[in-house]
């Protein structure tokens, strides 16, 4: 059994996504990053950096339990082992590695600046047009990469693996990031592809109810770890 400490993010949505498309049992204790669970002791113990999703798993090498922070850093786990969507050859784990790290360096913290200072900066009082202009720009490059990788693959890395895991959660939320996809016709196609599978579907709808786009200012505090 895996316990998945989890909030329904798009960087939680990697791990209950893999979670469910590796088939593995899981139970999910849920980190309320509004409230400031993230901060408490007992999650630090498990994630040092105070961010979910973190897991743990009662069977890991050598049949001894192990902790496990950081995304990237849970999918290649699981892929190693259950021997599934880390890809069968040498070549194509460097493919899917490389898009996997091309995810946590880029998209993530670009796509997750995007909304920050588009979304939530205004509401904190915080309008900064350079910023705005700055991420939503330099997330919309990333998805032209993208795009253009996706003209010659059926997934990202190939055959379906953790890098499509890890990049469709965040480009799935494109129309909040202020993209368009209308000159990324394989981006589409895609999002589209990946969305219809059922474990996508599934880790998706992990606690969906639980996620508030709109946080109040107490919850924006907790969140972002100052006032507006």
């Amino acid at each position: 059994m895996i316990d998945l400490f989890y909030w329904p993010t798009p960087n939680g949505w990697k791990v209950s996504i893999a979670l469910e498309e590796f088939g593995l049992p899981y139970q999910t204790h849920l980190i309320d990053i509004e409230a400031g669970d993230q901060h408490k002791s007992d999650f630090l113990a498990i994630s040092p950096n105070n961010r979910m999703p973190a897991i743990t798993d009662s069977d890991g090498p050598d049949g001894a339990p192990i902790s496990i922070f950081e995304s990237g850093a849970i999918l290649q786990y699981l892929a190693r082992k259950t021997g599934q969507f880390g890809g069968a050859t040498e070549r194509d784990r460097i493919a899917v590695d490389q898009w996997l790290m091309w995810q946590m360096g880029g998209v993530g913290p670009m796509a997750g600046q995007a909304h920050h200072f588009l979304k939530y900066a205004p509401g904190m009082g915080h309008d900064i047009p350079y910023a705005k202009d700055r991420y939503r720009a330099e997330t919309g490059r990333l998805y032209g990469v993208l795009d253009r990788q996706l003209a010659n693959t059926e997934y990202v890395a190939g055959d379906y693996s953790i890098a499509d895991m890890a990049i469709w959660p965040w480009a799935s939320l494109w129309e909040g990031q202020q993209q368009t996809l209308e000159d990324k016709p394989h981006l589409a196609r895609w999002l589209d592809l990946v969305g219809a599978r059922p474990a996508v579907q599934r880790g998706q709808a992990l606690h969906l109810d639980k996620r508030n786009t709109k946080p109040d200012p107490a919850a924006q505090e907790k969140l972002f770890g100052k006032k507006g």
